[in-house]
């Protein structure tokens, strides 16, 4: 019992080592939250465009739009098979070591290369939602005298993000996970602070055994609220 106090107080106590853990879990928040954003708003777009040459590219009279949709869906037909090719530690690597070799804004950085790998993956979940509503919603909208992007993001969005809300919770769980390998970029978030502690008392159990507890924690917080969420949008559909 006094071999876990020592420990302890040797990796979280004696020079206030703790604060290690909690200036990395903002930073491991903060790199998740706005990356969910920019996930979220660059796989919409994606999604829209995907979406929107599977479904009117064949009936388009104007060349010049099925020369652009083609071109904006070959783009992002690239980007997510890039994305969702190459693993996320290597992306960040590149982004930081390479494309921003003159920057030390590493924050800014880990957002934007979690929030572009995120990206690709939500932009299947809400094109997988705009897909499964049923097509008379467009010919719905049409009728209320809207274009087809009013249709959109009026009645189409609307309904496909509540079929995807708990899909793209899901993806902010996983994201948070993965945001664990920013280390490779000596940011300091949760799993750097816990290695820092490591590195400097040379005891690798009390450390290691906290980030992974605390990432538990948060997991489960999460799943909860995500199981909330659910309930509740099958309770309003009764």
């Amino acid at each position: 019992m006094a071999d876990i106090k020592d420990d302890f107080v040797l990796n979280f106590i004696k020079d206030n080592r703790w604060k290690y853990l909690t200036d990395g879990l903002k930073i491991t928040l903060e790199v998740t939250f706005f990356a969910v954003i920019l996930g979220i708003v660059l796989g919409s777009v994606i999604a829209i465009i995907r979406s929107t040459y599977d479904t009117n590219y064949e009936s388009m009279k104007s060349k010049v739009g099925k020369a652009v949709l083609k071109i904006l869906n070959l783009v992002a037909k690239i980007y997510l098979t890039v994305i969702r090719g190459t693993p996320v530690v290597v992306q960040l690597m590149i982004m930081y070591y390479v494309i921003f070799s003159t920057s030390n804004n590493k924050v800014p950085i880990a957002i934007l290369s979690f929030g572009i790998n995120s990206g690709a993956y939500v932009a299947e979940i809400i094109r997988s939602g705009i897909m499964a509503i049923d097509r008379g919603q467009f010919e719905a909208g049409r009728s209320l005298g809207f274009n087809y992007i009013q249709t959109m993001i009026y009645i189409i969005l609307p309904q496909a993000f509540k079929n995807i809300l708990p899909a793209l919770a899901n993806e902010f769980i996983v994201l948070l996970k993965e945001t664990s390998v920013a280390g490779y970029v000596a940011l300091q978030d949760l799993t750097k602070g816990g290695d820092i502690i490591r590195s400097r008392t040379y005891s690798a159990f009390m450390p290691l055994i906290t980030v992974a507890v605390i990432y538990l924690v948060m997991v489960m917080f999460f799943t909860y609220l995500v199981g909330r969420l659910e309930r509740r949008l099958r309770n309003d559909e009764r």
